[in-house]
C-alpha cells in the first residue's frame, strides 16, 4: 500500500468527503488483503483527525491510495504521480476543495527495497515518506534518504537484539538464513557483526528469495541437513518464509529451534502455512502488541465500501465474500452472486485476522505524525491559519521534531535518523490443543535501557522445539570446565575448540576460559587447577621433628662440652690437663661451645639478623676452634724438638706466641666476614623455584664469594692442622695428643668434604639441616677425639694421670 495525504479546508467532516485516486492502468494480478488493511488503518486515522476538534480544527485531510503490488518500478511510478499531482481525480461528490489536492506526505511502503528506491527518487523534493514496516538499517542514512521516516524500529536494533537473544540462551553455534534483499542482507550483516562480538559463530549463512529456482532451495535444505547446529536464525520476510516452509515440509526437517525476525514471527498466515508444525517452539522479536480503540470495528465494517463505485472496492467485495456481482452463466457453480448486503459475521480469512494490529498501529501513528506537523505549521488553536503557504521541506522538518502521545498513551517521536524508539516483544510459538499456534509473549527488549537491562526473558514460559521444556543446546564444543582453557581447533571458527588442562601454577576459575592465569608467586594451583591456594612456607623450625632433634643434639653437645670443661677445671693441676698448654684446651672447649650453639641460629624462620649471624658466627667460631687445635699440634711438634740436645725452639713458641697465633688466624676470618657483610651480606629470601607448591624461606648468600671464602679458609686451616698432626702422630710419648688430633681432623675434613655435594643437592630446608649436621658432626668429632680420652684417664684411670707416666721411657715432656 502506498498512500498520499493532502488536506482541504472544509466545514464538512464526514467519511464521504475524501477523494480516491483512480488506480493506475497497471493492475495487480490479485487483491492483497494485507495492503487493503493498511489502507483501512490510514482511513481510520484520517477519519479520527477529521472528526477531531482539537487537532487541525476546520481542516479535513484527504488521501490517495495506490497498490504498488510488490513492484519497485510500480512504486516509483506511484510516488512520482503523488508528488507531481497530475492524476485524474474522480469524486463521488461534486463539492470542490478549498485548495488543490497537494500531497503533503506519503505513507508506505511495506518493504525496505521499494522504500530505498522511492526515497531516493522523491528525496530531492523533500516529500516525507513515512513507512510502517520498512526496517532496513540502511534507511537511517540521512545523506542517502533525507526525507525517509518510519514508525517501526530499525533493524539495527532488531539484529542486535536477536544476537543478544541467541547469546542469552547460550547458543554459540547457529545457522543463518536471510532474505536476499535489502531487508535480509543488511539485517543479517548487523546480526553477524554483533554475534561475533558476543562470541557466537555462524556455521552457515545462506540467502533465499521467493523467486529462487527449486535447485537453489534444495541446496539450502542440504546445507541444513548436513549442519551440526540445532538453532537457525531466520531473518526473512513473510513471503520468503512461506517459500522456505513449503520446502522444509517437503523434506520433513524437524527438530530445529527457529529464531525469527519480526518479518514473519508474528504473522498468522505464516503459522497457518506450517501445517506440519515444523516451526513450533520458534522464538523471535515482534512489534509491541497494540490496541487502538475503534480500529478493529472500523476495519471490519465493510458495508460503507460497497457504496463506492470504484472498481477496486468491487473486486475487494467479491474476493472477501467469494461471490460475484452480475454473476454470469460461465461463473463457477459454487460461487454465489453478490448482493452487496453480505456480513463478515462468521467469515474467517486473512482480512478478518487482526494479528498485525501493531503494524496497523504504525500506519495510524504515521498519519497522526503528519497531522501534528501540519497543526504546528498552521498555528492551529481554535482555528487554523489556512492561508499559510506550505512547502514539503517545512513539513518534513516539523515531522522530525514532533513529539506527541496517541489516545492510547504511547509517545511518538523520531530521532535524528528518523527512527522511533526501539522496543520489541519477544514471542514464542506455542501449539494449542486444536492445532492452532498461539503467539505467547515471553519477554521484552527495550533499546533505551542500559545494556544489561535491555533484554528481559521469562524462560519458564517458553515452549521449545518438539514441545520440550528444556533449552536446546547448540554449541560446536562443550563448555570447558574450570581448570581448563579453550584451545582452538585448526581451520575452524573460534567456537570450535578443545579443552586443555591448565599448566602447573596456572588456573582458570570460570567456565569456557580462553586463557589460564598464572598464580601469584606466593600461591599455587590446586589439583583441579581451578583455584590458587596459598603456598606453604617451609623452613627448618623448632617444632618439627628434624628441627627438634638437631636442637637436642646441639644442646647435648653444649652440655657435654660444659661437663668436660668442668672436669678439666676440677683437675686442672693434674699432668694430663697441664700437658700441651691447658690454656689452649680451655679456649678450645669455649670455641666448641660456641660451635654447638651457633647451629641454633640456622633453625627457625630466617630474618635479616639471623641470616647475617648464622654464617659469620659459624665461620669465626670454627676458625677459633681450628686455630686452637692447630696451636696444640704445633706445641706437640715443638715439644719433641725441644728434647733434642742443644734445642731451644720452645722459647720461640711459648704461651704468648700460641695466643698470638690463635688470635692472628681468627682475625683473618673476622676480616673476611666483615668484608662479606659490608659488600653483600646474606639476607632472607623466598625461594619459589625449588618447589612448585611450597615457598622455601632461606637465607640467600648475598655474595657467594664471601661464603666460599669463609669455608675455604676453614678448610685451609683444617688441612694444615691435619698435615702437622699427621707428622707428629708417631712421636714417642705415652700420651701423644697428635694421634687424637690427626683422627679428629680426619673426621672434620671428611665431614666437610662430603658436606659440599650434599649441601648443593639438598632441597629447601634439608640444605640447612645438612649444614647443621656438618657443624655438629665436626664439633662432636673434635670434642670426642681430643677430650674424651683425657676424661677417661682423669676419671677412670687416675693411676695413669702422673708426670712419670706422661713422660714415658726416659723422654721428657714440658708442662706449663
Amino acid at each position: 500500500m502506498l498512500g498520499g495525504i493532502f488536506f482541504f479546508h472544509s466545514r464538512w467532516k464526514d467519511r464521504q468527503d475524501t477523494y480516491l485516486h483512480k488506480p493506475l492502468p497497471l493492475q495487480c494480478m490479485s487483491l492483497n488483503f494485507r495492503g487493503f488493511q493498511y489502507a483501512q488503518a490510514m482511513l481510520f486515522a484520517i477519519e479520527e483527525i477529521n472528526n477531531s476538534t482539537d487537532l487541525l480544527p476546520g481542516i479535513s485531510l484527504g488521501y490517495k491510495i495506490y497498490d504498488a503490488c510488490g513492484s519497485i518500478s510500480r512504486g516509483v511510478r506511484v510516488a512520482l504521480a503523488l508528488a507531481n499531482g497530475n492524476e485524474v481525480v474522480s469524486s463521488p461528490y461534486k463539492a470542490p476543495c478549498a485548495r488543490p489536492a497537494q500531497v503533503q506526505a506519503i505513507i508506505g511502503v511495506t518493504s525496505s527495497s521499494p522504500c530505498m528506491t522511492i526515497s531516493t527518487v522523491i528525496g530531492p523534493f523533500h516529500i516525507p515518506l513515512i513507512s510502517h514496516f520498512a526496517t532496513c538499517a540502511c534507511l537511517s542514512d540521512k545523506t542517502k534518504y533525507p526525507s525517509f521516516l518510519r514508525t517501526i524500529p530499525s533493524d539495527y536494533y532488531q539484529s542486535r537484539a536477536l544476537a543478544q537473544l541467541v547469546k542469552h540462551f547460550g547458543w554459540t553455534w547457529v545457522g543463518a538464513i536471510r532474505s536476499n534483499d535489502d531487508y535480509g542482507n543488511n539485517g543479517m550483516a548487523t546480526f553477524t557483526e554483533t554475534a561475533q562480538q558476543l562470541g557466537i559463530c555462524l556455521e552457515y549463512s545462506v540467502s533465499v528469495f521467493r523467486t529462487d529456482p527449486p535447485d537453489k532451495i534444495r541446496k539450502i535444505i542440504d546445507i541444513i541437513k548436513a549442519s551440526t547446529s540445532n538453532v537457525i536464525v531466520a531473518f526473512l520476510s513473510q513471503m520468503d518464509m512461506d517459500v522456505l516452509i513449503h520446502a522444509l515440509s517437503h523434506h520433513n526437517l524437524t527438530g530445529y529451534q527457529w529464531v525469527g525476525s519480526e518479518g514473519w514471527i508474528s504473522d498468522s498466515h505464516t503459522a497457518a502455512m506450517d501445517r506440519h508444525h515444523l516451526l513450533d517452539g520458534a522464538i523471535g522479536l515482534s512489534i509491541l502488541k497494540a490496541h487502538v480503540s475503534g480500529m478493529r470495528e472500523f476495519m471490519l465494517d465493510v458495508k460503507p465500501l460497497n457504496t463506492s463505485s470504484n472498481e477496486m472496492f468491487t473486486k475487494f467485495w467479491e474476493t472477501l465474500f467469494r461471490c460475484k456481482f452480475n454473476r454470469s452463466k460461465s461463473a463457477a457453480v459454487n460461487q454465489s452472486e453478490c448482493t452487496g448486503h453480505e456480513d463478515l459475521t462468521g467469515v474467517q480469512n486473512s482480512y478478518t485476522d487482526m494479528s498485525l494490529m501493531p503494524i496497523f498501529y504504525n500506519v495510524y501513528k504515521g498519519v497522526y505524525a503528519v497531522a501534528h506537523a501540519l497543526h504546528s505549521i498552521l498555528g492551529c488553536n481554535e482555528t487554523c491559519h489556512d492561508q499559510v503557504q506550505l512547502d514539503s521541506f517545512t513539513i518534513l522538518q516539523h515531522i522530525r521534531k514532533i513529539r506527541f502521545k496517541t489516545k492510547e498513551g504511547d509517545e511518538v517521536y523520531f530521532n535524528e535518523n528518523g527512527d522511533p524508539a526501539a522496543k520489541y516483544e519477544i514471542i514464542n510459538w506455542q501449539p494449542t490443543e486444536n492445532g492452532i499456534v498461539d503467539f505467547v509473549p515471553v519477554g521484552l527488549y527495550d533499546a533505551s535501557l542500559p545494556a544489561d537491562k535491555q533484554l528481559n526473558v521469562q524462560k519458564r514460559s517458553i515452549i521449545w522445539a518438539q514441545n520440550s521444556q528444556q533449552v536446546p543446546l547448540s554449541v560446536c564444543s562443550e563448555k570447558c570446565p574450570p581448570g581448563t582453557r579453550q584451545g582452538l581447533q585448526k581451520g575452524k571458527p573460534v567456537c570450535c575448540y578443545d579443552c586443555l588442562r591448565c599448566a602447573e601454577g596456572e588456573i582458570s576459575n570460570i567456565t569456557d576460559s580462553i586463557t589460564c592465569v598464572r598464580c601469584d608467586p606466593e600461591f599455587w594451583s590446586n589439583e583441579r587447577r581451578d583455584a590458587c591456594v596459598k603456598k606453604e612456607a617451609e623452613f627448618l623450625s623448632y617444632e618439627e621433628v628434624m628441627g627438634a632433634l638437631l636442637t637436642a643434639a646441639s644442646l647435648l653437645g653444649t652440655c657435654m662440652t660444659a661437663v668436660v670443661a668442668f672436669i678439666f677445671f676440677r683437675y686442672r693441676q693434674t699432668p694430663i690437663v697441664r700437658a700441651n698448654n691447658s690454656e689452649l684446651s680451655f679456649l678450645l672447649l669455649f670455641s666448641l661451645t660456641l660451635c654447638f650453639l651457633c647451629s641454633l641460629t640456622f633453625i627457625g624462620r630466617p630474618s635479616e639478623w639471623s641470616c647475617m649471624l648464622r654464617h659469620t658466627a659459624f665461620g669465626i667460631t670454627f676458625v677459633l676452634c681450628i686455630s686452637c687445635v692447630l696451636g696444640k699440634t704445633i706445641v706437640v711438634l715443638m715439644a719433641f724438638r725441644a728434647t733434642l740436645p742443644g734445642s731451644n725452639v720452645m722459647k720461640w713458641f711459648g704461651p704468648a706466641q700460641q695466643r698470638l697465633s690463635v688470635l692472628g688466624f681468627t682475625l683473618v676470618q673476622v676480616v673476611i666476614c666483615i668484608l662479606w657483610l659490608t659488600i653483600s651480606p646474606p639476607f632472607p629470601f623466598k625461594n619459589f623455584k625449588t618447589f612448585n607448591d611450597k615457598i622455601i624461606l632461606e637465607c640467600a648468600l648475598g655474595s657467594a664469594v664471601g661464603f666460599w671464602a669463609v669455608l675455604g679458609y676453614i678448610g685451609l686451616l683444617a688441612m694444615l692442622c691435619f698435615f702437622l698432626a699427621f707428622l707428629a702422630r708417631k712421636l714417642p710419648d705415652n700420651f701423644n695428643e697428635a694421634k687424637f688430633i690427626t683422627f679428629s681432623m680426619l673426621i672434620f675434613c671428611a665431614v666437610w668434604i662430603t658436606f659440599i655435594p650434599a649441601y648443593v643437592s639438598s632441597p629447601g630446608k634439608f640444605s640447612v639441616a645438612v649444614e647443621i649436621f656438618a657443624i655438629l658432626a665436626s664439633s662432636f668429632g673434635l670434642l670426642i677425639c681430643i677430650f674424651i680420652p683425657k676424661c677417661y684417664i682423669i676419671l677412670l684411670k687416675p693411676e695413669k694421670n702422673t708426670k712419670k707416666n706422661m713422660m714415658g721411657k726416659g723422654h721428657q715432656n714440658n708442662f706449663d
